[in-house]
């Protein structure tokens, strides 16, 4: 047989049958008084199990050794199924979250443990367009600072806030924040303290300091400074500093 015709049996290309030469997976067949490659049926047979492992995804180089010792067989296979295994999980991962934003009618980068938050909070009456983005690029920096952990607890946090008892909550606190100002008297800033600690004291979760959060103050003040009075500037200050350096 020639190169095409033993491609064409085996369903390759010749570009790839040369590979297969050139990387030791497929010895190099006897050649013709013309110099032409001459294929035997067992190098097509040797072909067509090369072409079957590639299928089940072992690599090039680690062909040659299974081809010579058969009785790894066993141990090759349950090394595929373990990788196939991981693939599919993480392939499902994805796939659930992106019903989730679909869900959300969420933006494809936002993460999705905070889609429903995002997708709730832009939905409320006033919020702008800017605002919104605003908030998808806010909850991508406390996604990213936070670690494995973390991010279940502020999962869980997110869970708590988009509920029907707490949502009302929430916005009211936020337009409120939103309507601070130098005129704003200090007892009302406060009170307003106050009831933010007393709405999300509850919520407050152990893992956050552990793992990032303490940072997310910082951040965050760092991010809204600019659109920011001197009011609202100094009650991310004072909120960001914990119970601890508000007396």
């Amino acid at each position: 047989m020639s190169s095409s015709e033993i491609a064409r049996l085996a369903g390759v290309s010749v570009r790839t049958l040369r590979h297969y030469h050139r990387v030791g997976v497929l010895p190099e067949p006897r050649r013709r008084a013309n110099g032409y490659r001459e294929y035997t049926v067992h190098d097509l047979i040797l072909l067509l199990r090369v072409r079957r492992l590639t299928d089940l995804g072992l690599s090039l180089d680690e062909i040659p050794p299974l081809l010579a010792s058969p009785d790894r067989a066993g141990s090759v296979l349950d090394q595929l199924d373990g990788e196939l295994a991981a693939q599919i999980e993480r392939l499902t991962a994805r796939r659930e979250a992106i019903a989730r934003l679909r869900a959300a009618g969420a933006s494809p980068d936002t993460p999705p443990e905070l889609a429903d938050l995002v997708a709730i909070t832009s939905a409320q009456p006033g919020v702008t367009p800017a605002a919104a983005q605003q908030d998808r690029e806010l909850m991508t920096l406390v996604h990213h600072t936070l670690d494995e952990d973390g991010r279940r607890a502020l999962t869980e946090f997110v869970a708590a806030l988009v509920h029907p008892d707490l949502l009302p909550a929430a916005t009211s606190l936020a337009n409120r924040f939103g309507a601070l100002d130098a005129e704003t008297p200090d007892a009302e800033v406060d009170q307003l303290f106050a009831d933010y600690q007393r709405t999300f004291g509850h919520l407050e979760d152990s893992r956050f300091a552990s793992s990032g959060a303490s940072r997310l103050g910082a951040l965050f003040a760092d991010y809204r400074d600019p659109g920011f009075n001197d009011t609202q500037r100094a009650f991310v200050a004072r909120f960001t500093q914990g119970p601890a350096d508000t007396a």
